[in-house]
């Protein structure tokens, strides 16, 4: 019996520590990314436990991980051999690749990453749209979905204006602000708050933490047309793109406005108000996609503002709340969405945008990458979409300024190099899919570290953690009865895989 016992006691003990040491364990500095590790779930803490995860938590159900398709990403494709570009594909949408991306952003018309500006009607006053054609489109955005869709063909996709055809708008042009980068008259600039006071086409630019609110200042009047025609023709125009791709065998299920409403841009843009808000959404384009395209959902946004009582004046119109699934939120609208969730938390929220950085590709930003997708997705959000994912040297737009990538490629050289952001975004996407929800978050605070957790649909738990600081951190998560104690080097990410 005495040997029956320690035999059952011996395999109770192996099986305890097989069970205690299945934790992968992934860790990026900024030398070293994706170093693969084991560890393991411990009975006691080290440290006092940021997370304590029961199993009860209902959590936010993750829908997707997505990125955006533009102009500049597919010419910086076709610098590449077709094997590069086959591994880079492969990497960003095929179900075992890195990243997994399953969901795509479309700019209905350009945005600020086209070659240079174009609509799909051009022709002044073609209220009708008997000249809409997605020609421009046909020669690379949907060359470069296709090329995606190869790699996953389920791809779902939503699509949003950057700027209508300039010919709807008060100034016939398709910025808001004038710029040595456009040609729009700086005369009319008045038009914007009443007169050029304040105006600052530079306003956009990322050159280090805006602190503040944001836009300093709220435009006085919409840059839309507010006539009933081109307020019609407008939304028939949503449907006409929606219908236009469907030809080309991409569903778009979702739609928004407009791109950023508060960004008074040199490049495509186009500023609304509060009240012309509502009155599109609300009267045009909620009524005409019902009837038109009743599976296409309507989400507001993007909001890309921390002006909270200026959003909550758009969300007090019954009328539009009753027309919209969900909202989208990115750069300042971040800062308000925990408490706009709060009072609206029957709708879906996703971030809309990863912020674009300024060229630099390095650590410093695939940080401020990995703090924000922590901090949308463990405030509620249940979409994140990344801007660029493939751009050349500094990621230089044709109105003047740079931005990052996933994946940059040297111009002249023609090489290319995955950036700390690839890794910073892996750290989520590889192993949290679809139908994931999340349960836990511990923001960045004085500590400078984060948390977030998710449970998978097959019962593990997710742990991504990020230490911002130059010290080494010990980082607590107890799951259940036991804890993840994590000895995190100083600026690093890790990602752990539990049962």
């Amino acid at each position: 019996m005495n040997k029956f016992f320690s035999s059952v006691w011996g395999m109770l003990i192996m099986a305890s520590t097989v069970w205690a040491q299945n934790v992968i364990r992934f860790t990026t500095t900024e030398n070293e990314p994706w170093k693969q590790t084991k560890t393991s779930l411990n009975t006691k803490s080290a440290v006092v436990p940021v997370l304590e995860i029961n199993g009860v938590e209902e959590g936010v159900e993750l829908k997707a991980w997505g990125t955006t398709f533009n102009e500049l990403d597919w010419d910086a494709l076709l610098m590449l051999t077709r094997n590069e570009q086959d591994a880079i594909l492969y990497n960003l949408f095929d179900p075992q690749g890195d990243l997994k991306f399953t969901r795509g952003r479309i700019s209905m018309n350009c945005n600020d990453y086209g070659r240079e500006w174009y609509s799909c009607d051009e022709v002044q006053g073609d209220l009708e749209l008997r000249y809409f054609n997605i020609e421009r489109d046909k020669r690379s955005i949907i060359p470069l979905i296709r090329a995606a869709q190869k790699y996953n063909p389920g791809l779902t996709f939503w699509a949003s204006p950057w700027s209508p055809p300039g010919w709807m708008k008060i100034n016939n042009d398709y910025p808001v602000v004038s710029s040595r980068h456009n040609r729009q008259d700086s005369r009319i600039d008045y038009l914007l708050f009443g007169s050029v006071d304040g105006i600052d086409e530079d306003e956009m630019k990322f050159l280090g933490e805006r602190s503040g609110k944001f836009p300093r200042r709220l435009a006085t009047q919409d840059y839309f047309i507010q006539d009933p025609r081109y307020l019609q023709a407008y939304a028939n125009y949503f449907c006409k793109f929606i219908e236009a791709y469907r030809e080309q065998g991409v569903t778009i299920d979702m739609v928004s406005y407009q791109n950023e409403a508060y960004s008074y841009t040199p490049y495509p843009g186009c500023a609304w108000t509060a009240e012309g808000t509502v009155r599109f959404n609300r009267d045009y384009l909620a009524p005409t996609l019902k009837k038109r395209h009743p599976e296409v959902k309507l989400y507001l946004g993007t909001i890309n503002t921390n002006r909270q009582d200026h959003v909550e004046k758009i969300l007090a119109d019954e009328g539009l709340r009753a027309c919209i699934d969900g909202i989208g939120l990115q750069w300042e609208g971040r800062e308000i969405l925990p408490e706009i969730r709060r009072q609206y938390p029957d709708y879906h929220y996703i971030c809309s945008e990863s912020e674009c950085g300024n060229g630099s590709m390095d650590w410093k930003a695939a940080e401020h990458t990995f703090f924000l997708i922590s901090d949308n997705m463990g405030q509620g959000c249940d979409e994140w979409f990344n801007w660029n994912f493939l751009l050349p040297d500094q990621g230089t737009s044709p109105w003047g300024w740079n931005q990052n990538a996933l994946i940059q490629v040297d111009s002249q050289t023609r090489k290319l190099r995955y950036t700390p952001e690839y890794y910073a975004v892996k750290h989520f996407t590889h192993y949290v899919a679809p139908g994931s929800r999340m349960v836990g978050y511990s923001p960045r605070g004085t500590e400078n570290t984060s948390a977030v957790v998710y449970r998978t649909q097959d019962g593990k738990h997710v742990v991504i953690a990020g230490n911002f600081s130059d010290a080494e951190k010990t980082v607590c998560v107890k799951i259940g009865k036991r804890y993840l104690n994590a000895e995190m080097p100083a600026h690093s990410f890790s990602t752990f895989v539990t049962k």
